[in-house]
């Protein structure tokens, strides 16, 4: 396996986030990628105004709104990275999945 090619043991930070179309957001990383989801897949966002969507902010490795009573981490968007990674790394007792 290259670990040249790829996001090997690259820390994703959000530089950018937008609405590029209805019932989308748009979260640009600083490494370049962009990842768009559904906003219906955010509850907390649902809640915030369509108005106040670009007047988001930094917050401990998320984003948030004023009127967002939650951060939305960049775990969030990203998911779990354990459960989809091309080689997961195993605890004792575990087996790969087949």
């Amino acid at each position: 396996m290259n670990k040249t090619e790829g996001y090997w043991n690259v820390e994703p930070e959000i530089k950018r986030l937008s609405f590029p179309k209805r019932g989308k957001f748009q979260v640009d990383l600083k490494d370049g990628r962009s990842i768009v989801m559904p906003v219906s897949a955010f509850p907390s966002l649902k809640r915030v105004p369509v108005s106040e969507r670009p007047k988001w902010y930094l917050m401990g490795g998320g984003v948030t709104w004023d009127s967002c009573p939650e951060v939305i981490h960049i775990e969030q968007i990203l998911g779990n990275y354990h459960s989809y990674a091309h080689e997961a790394v195993l605890t004792e007792g575990q087996t790969p999945r087949n």
